[in-house]
């Protein structure tokens, strides 16, 4: 590259000044057509995109407690919309803020006009009883809403926990900010679920923060002390109740986290 520059510095000096100027001057504007050219590509491809892509076909999957308008609406999409400037990120954060009973979502786009939405709606486990109001939430003890009527006769009870502020499409939180009892709650729910013991539980108690109690069937009180070995807990309590007979009643005995002692009535 040196040599050659060299060597066009050398010719230079036997062109009239004339000359030199017209061919310098020739030099600038193939180094300024350059990056005009390049600009010129990129702001034609963006009108492509945008008279091209445009979003024709949507579509909703999954969604059984929402309609699909719903969703769309929450989305904020509408046929006309640019499949490649639409924002995936910001439009999943409106659906969790707006649909409570939304659990996943994602967005795919298919070429040259359609865009899929795939949502996985949470499912009410359990509704937590403060005075005369009902709140159901899921088993991740998120706060779906106020119960309407009738809506809490498969769902498990729980008393006497001392909520903080209830957000719909939040956690629950403790009044005084602890953790533990919502993580207990969790792992409580998960194993009522996973277990399918949902029908035979009457409630859930947190009248003893550290020691939460359910009931069974109204036969049996099932302490279950601190917060500890949930699992196990569970599975001592299932090789209890499959030993017992029918008829019998009383309190199952689990919070040592090691063996299950029952106290027949």
């Amino acid at each position: 590259m040196a040599s050659k520059n060299w060597k066009e510095r050398l010719n230079l000096s036997a062109f009239t000044d004339e000359a030199q100027e017209e061919y310098l001057r020739a030099r600038r504007r193939r180094g300024f057509s350059q990056p005009l050219i390049f600009v010129l590509v990129i702001v034609a491809s963006v009108f492509i995109l945008s008279l091209f892509f445009r979003v024709e076909d949507i579509r909703v999957e999954g969604n059984v407690h929402y309609t699909d308008e719903e969703i769309i609406r929450a989305i904020d999409i509408e046929e006309g919309d640019n499949l490649f400037f639409f924002d995936r990120f910001a439009a999943i954060s409106r659906v969790f803020s707006k649909l409570p009973y939304i659990e996943e979502v994602s967005l795919h786009r298919a070429l040259p006009n359609r865009i899929t939405i795939s949502v996985q709606e949470s499912t009410a486990l359990a509704y937590l009883i403060l005075g005369d109001e009902e709140w159901t939430m899921d088993h991740n003890c998120k706060i779906l809403g106020k119960a309407a009527q009738g809506e809490t006769d498969q769902l498990v009870p729980i008393v006497n926990f001392n909520p903080g502020t209830l957000f719909i499409g939040e956690r629950l939180t403790t009044a005084n900010g602890e953790e533990d009892p919502v993580n207990y709650l969790n792992e409580i729910l998960l194993q009522i679920d996973g277990r399918n013991m949902i029908a035979d539980v009457d409630r859930v108690d947190f009248e003893s923060a550290n020691s939460p109690e359910l009931v069974l069937n109204g036969r049996f009180t099932v302490v279950l002390g601190r917060y500890s070995e949930v699992q196990k807990k569970f599975a001592m309590l299932a090789g209890v109740l499959d030993t017992l007979k029918e008829g019998d009643a009383g309190v199952i005995n689990l919070a040592d986290g090691q063996r299950a002692y029952f106290s027949p009535n």
